[in-house]
């Protein structure tokens, strides 16, 4: 017994003294951790500062029974059984019997509520009980954030995300620049191999990531987005997409992209605008005429003779939708019917002899290589070279209405906006600005691509001949004598690809007779280019209709009428100026008077937003708002003392 308890008191020295430090800081791995906690990343704007995409911050809220005082507890759980109650939506009787049943098993960690909003978590940590925090009161808030779209999925997959879907869009190519800096919080461990913060203040308190301005205009987008939708709908179509561009600076207002999901509904499922590289059919016909006036082959009023409609070349037919044909027309005219056999012709007699001209005239149109979006995913175009082993007898003729290449509808929306742009190409692009902490950080200008595609007297003819489309042309049904328009319809049939079906039969390797691909794309107003767009819908109902004219020129209109009856004009200026001194020294007065009512700042949380932010201004804030409708949020709280020339953000509901 002697030489045992020798042993014990042994083991209890070395354990205690020797090895002390050792099984303390095990102890203190096991039981205590330092959780991370996620930085809100930042937000993205519209261009006129109505959020697109943000993040939300949502609470998990549990409950530490043992830490309340048992007196405490009996004279509190009965009000805060009620005021959860009413918050959470459950009988009081609910939380009563939850609480008591909690306090019986000593429970550290009771859940009360996940995923509550921060307004909500606010008003919980008043309630009788939680009001003495997490020492007196038990209380336990767990943090996340979540990323949300107050637009929904419209341009969700340009405005885009970084999460278990991918890099895409905007969130994903500035995933770096948006993401923010981390915070740190010690938990202690618990029954159950459950954590529980030990303190309600951060060790570091989270910072959230920065901002990025888009270029997308809400307005815009919202036009956009349901044109699209409703004639993708009444067409029972594929999918399609449209892009709405401004014409000097390339900033993309709006851009749709849907595609019909398993249940016959449309949602974004691909970027098809930067990503899906096609034939573009009879909207290419603008390069082809370009690069003919361009050189001097032509004129507009060339005469073409489209013989009956069909023309043959190295054995391969060439037909216009127009049974018969048109007989002899001018060029300007081939381009308004858009003839087949008119445009194959003139490429035919001049340049079959040198076709690397006509190819080096394409590549300078910027048809030949990507853009360079900021954005991932962008298609890759193809354009045969007369250089290639690729290259056939009939490349040149078929390139020249557009078969045999492949492009993006960026690409051609961007050659079409250059012709309006009096020559200069710009490059799309989909974002303004970088911000940090409301400074502006890089600016994104307007970049050239090319200075000048064609002549000016080249441009100027394809501009009329544009507009005659639309007057008089393949696009007559959307003409309206209230706005102008330009533009080309494109009516191109799907090559459908050589491959294996389930029985290992080869099929395909032909152009179909059932998928098309209807286009249409110009700019408006067509005197003084405003915008351009192109709109793109892949495989319409036959049956209802699938030229370019009738599926998606009706869009293009839909789109360019609204915007004309919503966007406010800013060529209109009245020059009178009229000065009263008596309402000028009333003016002074009432801002003397308003100035001294208010030395701290007012509430305005309630008011409908246009008076909130004028007494904000009048008392010498600067205000910066988001939302519509009432302010339910003030960044600078009421009663603080008034700093004129403070920025006041203001969220209306």
């Amino acid at each position: 017994m002697t030489i045992f308890l020798v042993a014990i008191i042994f083991r209890v020295i070395n354990i205690q003294y020797v090895q002390g430090e050792k099984y303390k800081k095990l102890s203190t791995e096991l039981t205590i951790k330092q959780d991370t906690i996620l930085a809100n990343k930042g937000n993205v704007y519209a261009a006129d500062g109505n959020l697109l995409a943000t993040s939300m911050s949502k609470f998990t809220i549990r409950m530490d029974v043992v830490a309340v005082d048992a007196n405490v507890f009996e004279e509190n759980f009965v009000g805060l059984s009620r005021e959860l109650s009413k918050l959470l939506g459950k009988p009081a009787d609910y939380y009563q019997n939850k609480l008591r049943t909690a306090k019986k098993r000593k429970n550290r960690y009771l859940l009360i509520a996940r995923n509550v909003g921060y307004t909500d978590y606010l008003k919980m940590r008043e309630f009788p009980i939680f009001n003495l925090g997490v020492y007196g009161g038990g209380f336990i808030a767990e943090h996340k954030t979540v990323r949300a779209h107050p637009i929904g999925k419209v341009a969700e997959r340009t405005i885009g995300y970084n999460d278990f879907r991918g890099e895409a869009g905007i969130e994903g190519a500035f995933a770096d620049f948006m993401q923010g800096e981390n915070g740190l919080r010690w938990k202690q461990k618990i029954a159950k191999n459950q954590w529980k913060p030990i303190s309600d203040v951060n060790e570091k308190e989270p910072i959230d990531g920065h901002d990025i301005i888009t270029t997308i205009d809400v307005n815009i987008q919202d036009i956009t987005h349901h044109a699209l939708l409703s004639q993708l709908e009444y067409y029972d179509a594929d999918h399609g997409c449209a892009v709405v561009m401004e014409t000097a600076t390339g900033e993309i207002k709006a851009i749709s992209n849907l595609g019909k999901g398993a249940s016959g509904g449309y949602f974004e499922k691909r970027n098809y605008a930067v990503w899906e590289s096609h034939e573009p059919g009879s909207t290419f016909k603008l390069a082809s005429l370009m690069a003919a006036l361009d050189d001097k082959y032509i004129d507009t009023s060339t005469v073409v003779d489209t013989e009956k409609g069909v023309f043959y070349v190295n054995n391969r037919k060439v037909e216009d939708s127009h049974r018969g044909g048109y007989g002899k027309i001018s060029a300007a005219r081939v381009f308004e019917v858009s003839s087949n056999v008119g445009v194959v012709k003139i490429i035919k007699e001049h340049y079959d002899d040198n076709p690397q001209k006509f190819y080096d005239k394409i590549e300078k149109y910027g048809f030949t290589k990507p853009i360079g979006f900021q954005i991932k995913g962008e298609g890759i175009p193809y354009v045969p070279n007369p250089k290639d082993k690729s290259w056939s007898k009939i490349s040149l003729e078929w390139m020249s209405w557009g078969y045999g290449i492949s492009v993006t509808p960026m690409q051609t929306l961007m050659f079409y906006n250059a012709v309006a742009n009096n020559g200069i190409m710009v490059k799309p692009h989909f974002v303004k600005e970088l911000r940090r902490h409301d400074k502006a950080e890089k600016t994104f200008e307007t970049e050239v691509v090319n200075p000048k595609i064609a002549s000016d007297e080249t441009l100027r003819k394809l501009r009329k001949v544009m507009e005659n489309v639309v007057i008089k042309g393949t696009a007559n049904n959307i003409y309206s004598p209230n706005f102008s328009m330009a533009g080309k319809t494109g009516t191109a049939k799907k090559y459908m690809p050589r491959i294996k079906n389930e029985k290992g039969e080869w099929e395909g390797g032909y152009y179909s007779t059932e998928n098309y691909v209807a286009s249409f794309v110009g700019f408006f107003p067509a005197d003084v280019p405003k915008y351009s767009c192109i709109v793109v819908v892949h495989n319409p109902n036959k049956s209802t209709g699938y030229y370019g004219a009738s599926v998606a020129a009706p869009i293009f209109k839909e789109i360019a009428q609204k915007i004309y009856t919503t966007t406010p004009i800013d060529n209109q200026a009245v020059e009178d100026k009229v000065e009263f001194a008596a309402i000028n020294k009333e003016y002074k007065q009432y801002s003397k008077t308003i100035t001294k009512e208010y030395a701290n700042v007012p509430n305005v949380q309630g008011m409908p937003g246009m008076d909130a932010i004028a007494l904000l201004e009048n008392i010498g804030l600067k205000v910066k708002f988001s939302g519509v409708g009432r302010v339910n949020y003030q960044s600078i709280k009421k009663g603080e003392k008034l700093v004129k020339g403070s920025t006041i953000t203001l969220k209306l509901s």
